[in-house]
């Protein structure tokens, strides 16, 4: 069976069989999570195993945010309440060997979790900068504000998770830390020209540009696309991600339900395939939107399809670890961020 190319939410906690149907018959090549999705431990593992059942896939994408700080899906007691990346950053200030220690074996405490409950990725690391005057919805999501302390810290991230047997995903490519406005809400324009882009807001994702997978920015590059989203530019993605930035990975759109991008869903889908993304992502679990993403979600092929089967050949099963010894040590180096 040739999956489709998109990854898709659920609407709660078991599949309804609606939901059922669908993902038995539109064949995702993943789902993703939110919190709506999650009660307990057993419940989790079991929406997940029955997904992959329906399928008949042991390694189907099982997606979450868990970044830490705001954007935690999973929270106590099912998972510890892991700090944002910010303070990372600021700790990195102080001693970068002591930021790296702590961010990787941050992110392998978060993949420790995330196993435990069949999750397979984790759309981790934020790669976008910290800018003065921007809008917050970055913010202390990010590793701090220069393209190499980005990149430094999140390497280290990517590390931790591969560890732990998680996929990282890299976002948002090629960069939301510019941005004035919230992409969920609306379309961010950035006007800022390409070489000062280049230097900054795009340089940490080429120095990360071997990473797995990457989930595109909702934003507009007046520079480069007056009139299209990355996420629907065709030269965003060709002349910038995959040109100047060099990423060879699997790109999955950000989600095709916010409110930054316009028109049917199919319209959004096409434009989504039709710049070069190769996975499409939709998330808020309403039936009849994904039934209209899976229609123009085209089964997997050619280099779309080379390019995810890379990043599950990077999965492997976690290394050994020591749960307790790690905890203590990113408390000893954080003490005011992890409970």
């Amino acid at each position: 069976m040739i999956p489709r190319a998109f990854i898709c939410g659920l609407s709660g906690t078991e599949l309804t069989d609606a939901e059922r149907r669908f993902v038995d018959e539109a064949e995702p090549w993943g789902i993703i999570l939110f919190a709506r999705n999650i009660r307990d431990a057993a419940q989790v593992r079991a929406l997940v195993d029955e997904c992959r059942a329906l399928l008949g896939r042991n390694d189907m994408p099982v997606l979450i945010d868990q970044e830490g700080g705001r954007v935690q899906r999973v929270r106590p007691p099912l998972a510890e309440r892991h700090p944002p990346a910010g303070s990372y950053a600021a700790l990195y200030e102080k001693d970068p060997v002591a930021g790296l220690n702590a961010v990787r074996l941050g992110a392998r405490l978060i993949a420790h979790e995330l196993v435990s409950l069949h999750v397979n990725v984790d759309c981790l690391p934020v790669l976008d900068l910290l800018i003065d005057g921007a809008h917050d919805i970055i913010g202390d999501r990010a590793y701090g504000g220069t393209p190499e302390q980005v990149a430094k810290l999140a390497r280290a991230a990517c590390e931790g998770l591969l560890a732990g047997g998680v996929l990282p995903v890299v976002k948002h490519v090629p960069g939301h830390g510019r941005a004035m406005a919230d992409s969920h809400l609306e379309l961010p324009k950035v006007h800022t020209g390409l070489p000062e882009l280049q230097r900054s807001d795009f340089a940490s994702f080429r120095w990360m540009n071997d990473m797995p997978l990457a989930m595109t920015a909702h934003v507009l590059y007046t520079a480069i696309d007056p009139d299209r989203p990355a996420t629907l530019s065709r030269a965003v993605i060709q002349d910038v991600i995959r040109g100047f930035i060099g990423f060879d990975g699997a790109i999955m759109s950000d989600d095709l339900s916010m409110k930054a991008l316009s028109g049917s869903f199919t319209e959004r889908t096409d434009e989504a395939f039709h710049a070069g993304c190769d996975l499409a992502l939709h998330c808020n679990g309403d039936l009849d939107e994904m039934r209209q993403v899976a229609a123009a979600s085209p089964r997997l092929d050619g280099d779309a399809a080379r390019r995810c089967m890379a990043a599950l050949s990077r999965l492997g099963a976690p290394q050994a670890f020591d749960v307790e010894s790690a905890r203590a040590m990113v408390r000893s180096l954080l003490p005011a961020n992890v409970a």
